[in-house]
């Protein structure tokens, strides 16, 4: 969630014209990140708007937004499978999705734009250069790293908000309607029954959310590998059982082991394997490693801590029972807001409901605090919805009515992604309710909080109770409205982004391709005017890589026929290591780019030199792409680790974009024989 003070005015008209930037990148840097800029350009040609898309591929970073470029955009897409650093689009609507998504839905990613959340760093820090903040190693730039923090932790928020809202609501509507009001005031849904179903499919999400908050903390930081880490440390993170503690570490928990994971597996990343090693490590070795390394050390290091300090809080907080009790009111309303389900909130209730039959007014001043969190956050998006987008907005309804049932964690999404503002005006609100209701001499029969209590008989001092709530629920409303205002950008005007003066086009977007002969090139012609064998891809591709009619009739199979192609120049130094490195490449994400094409590829010292391989087949090679077309064009691209930043890629760049065009792709698909093939593609360059 990325609140601004004054966000950016959603692009109203559909037929206003956008002035759009916008990032592609993929993990090797070599197809889909030039595929998908190709593809976002075309799309907003279609739709009339002006786009400037910056490429991070294999050969660095070209057509690199300025500063004035930001400044003026109205949008950002990131396409990306790797991490690229948000914090020089502070302020803007920032949309991102995977690299795929740039190829296959580029006229949905410009209409999604105009509703994408406003990415706002920690603190409103701004990024200043292209290269500010990006992940080096096993940290970030220290222009940056905050941005790369915020993004890391706003992926994870992002992908636990269902987890957050389907559990929470799931129990909350089943203890609504299938719970049986019992003699003491509480609820029980009776075993076995439809609502108890109902109700254990919504605590299921909701134990769900913490490994999902880490997990994809790490996912953001250093990709795939980091997924399982992640995710299993943040399930140790949240079952204190596992350290012997009686709660677990919530989601302050989750996001320790969400950076541990993402950062252990980026130093893992750097250390020198051999290279018949490298095709294993992203999908065995890193995760292995990395998640024995975070759960030991969660378990025996960070674990014990926790314990000690669950034990201890319990033993001051009886200390404090023969105390004011408005202070007793204000330590217990601190601690139930501060981690929402974590040891120091779990402590506080615990407490409480370990005295209710003795004490019930104890009891009473946590029941008034609990719910003050999810409804304080749900007030301020109603208050102040210029402040939040849509998803805020909608998770703000629920976390509404999660509060009503007293089910704290419906505020953990907000806490998660503002931590800084979130919580202490959350440790304020809870202060006042508590000290309210421990001053009215409220009391509570059952151990819950929450507005249902009341409503089901369980409170004495009704009225006091929904004035501490109420009072408590406001101040946390306007204290998190207040720090958001303050630690917010200042206002922008958006505007369009300055087109060219010839052709009315955004700068840095390549021209159309030449109507008659689309994309030829004058070099081309000149050599197939002499009959000579056209030089392809400044020969990485020759008449020896290009096969006709491949026999393979699946994708492994086909891979190992374009590698033994490749073989036959002699300069693949190993046919199997070659193989390995293009399949481990589909592990992370299909090389299928739709539309009858496929390009494995892969950046290995398996080969000597650049290397491109092309071979058709007739009937189509099923390859995994998102719009389900078999592959009939499959090229195979492999470079040495050491040829990044190389002419020869400058060109593949130039292939990727080509096979764009459908009469390209149709005259390769019908050239009669090799020699027509290589003069098609001398159209490249």
């Amino acid at each position: 969630m990325t609140p601004s003070a004054d966000p950016p005015a959603r692009p109203a008209a559909s037929g206003q014209r956008l002035g759009l930037i916008a990032v592609t990148a993929c993990p090797t840097g070599i197809a889909h990140t030039y595929m998908a800029a190709e593809k976002l350009v075309q799309a907003a040609e279609a739709l009339g708007h002006d786009i400037k898309v910056e490429t991070q591929g294999s050969i660095g970073a070209e057509n690199v937004l300025s500063d004035e470029d930001v400044r003026r955009a109205d949008g950002v897409i990131i396409a990306a499978d790797k991490d690229v650093d948000r914090a020089r689009f502070a302020g803007k609507r920032v949309l991102v999705v995977g690299v795929a998504e740039g190829i296959h839905h580029a006229e949905q990613l410009i209409e999604r734009v105009r509703d994408a959340p406003v990415y706002e760093p920690v603190g409103g820090a701004r990024g200043g250069g292209p290269d500010e903040g990006r992940r080096t190693g096993l940290g970030a730039g220290a222009g940056g790293g905050r941005g790369v923090v915020y993004g890391s932790l706003m992926n994870g928020v992002s992908y636990m908000i269902p987890f957050v809202v389907v559990g929470g609501l799931l129990i909350a509507v089943s203890l609504a309607l299938g719970g049986h009001p019992q003699p003491d005031g509480g609820l029980v849904i009776p075993e076995g029954s439809f609502w108890k179903h109902v109700f254990d499919i919504g605590d299921i999400g909701f134990k769900l959310m913490i490994p999902v908050l880490s997990g994809y903390i790490a996912y953001a930081i250093a990709d795939r590998p980091a997924l399982v880490p992640g995710m299993i440390g943040g399930w140790i993170a949240n079952t204190g059982a596992l350290y012997d503690s009686e709660s677990g570490a919530g989601f302050i928990g989750a996001i320790v082991t969400g950076f541990l994971a993402g950062y252990a597996v980026l130093w893992i990343k750097r250390v020198r394997v051999p290279a018949f090693v490298r095709p294993i490590m992203p999908i065995i070795v890193i995760p292995v490693l990395s998640t024995a390394a975070v759960g030991l050390f969660f378990i025996h290091v960070l674990g014990r801590p926790i314990s000690w300090v669950f034990e201890h809080l319990t033993s001051w907080l009886g200390g404090l029972t023969g105390t004011s009790a408005a202070l007793l009111g204000v330590v217990l309303g601190l601690m139930i807001a501060f981690d929402m389900g974590g040891p120091v909130n779990k402590t506080a209730f615990l407490f409480g409901a370990g005295l209710v039959s003795r004490n019930p007014e104890v009891m009473g001043m946590c029941a008034a605090a609990i719910p003050v969190p999810p409804l304080g956050q749900g007030l301020a998006t109603v208050l102040r919805r210029g402040l939040f987008v849509d998803q805020e907005r909608e998770t703000g309804l629920a976390a509404l009515f999660m509060g009503f049932f007293g089910i704290t964690e419906g505020a953990i999404p907000f806490a998660a992604a503002r931590p800084a503002r979130v919580i202490p005006a959350n440790m304020a609100g809870g202060a006042v309710a508590g000290a309210i209701a421990g001053l009215a001499a409220v009391k509570d029969s059952v151990p819950h909080g929450g507005p249902i209590v009341a409503v089901l008989g369980a409170v004495a001092g009704v009225p006091m109770f929904f004035v501490a709530i109420a009072i408590g629920m406001a101040v946390t409303a306007l204290t998190t409205v207040t720090l958001m205002t303050l630690g917010a950008p200042g206002a922008r005007s958006p505007l369009p982004v300055p087109r060219a003066a010839a052709g009315g086009r955004a700068a840095g977007v390549r021209a159309p391709v030449a109507q008659g002969v689309p994309g030829a090139t004058v070099a081309a012609a000149t050599v197939a005017a002499a009959g000579a064998p056209p030089v392809v891809l400044s020969g990485c591709l020759t008449e020896r890589t290009v096969r006709q009619d491949l026999a393979a009739d699946h994708k492994e199979a086909a891979i190992r026929e374009m590698a033994e192609l490749l073989a036959a120049t002699g300069k693949v130094t190993d046919i199997e290591g070659l193989v390995r490195a293009n399949l481990a490449r589909e592990v992370m994400g299909t090389t299928g780019l739709g539309e009858g094409i496929a390009i494995p590829h892969a950046k290995t010292d398996a080969v000597s030199e650049p290397l491109v391989g092309f071979a058709r087949s007739a009937e189509g090679i099923e390859w995994g792409a998102l719009d389900g077309t078999p592959a009939r064009l499959v090229f195979m691209i492999a470079v040495p680790e050491a040829a990044a930043g190389d002419e020869h890629l400058r060109l593949l760049a130039l292939l990727a974009r080509k096979l764009l065009d459908a009469d390209f792709r149709e005259r390769l698909l019908e050239a009669p024989d090799t020699t027509a093939i290589l003069r098609v593609l001398a159209e490249v360059g």
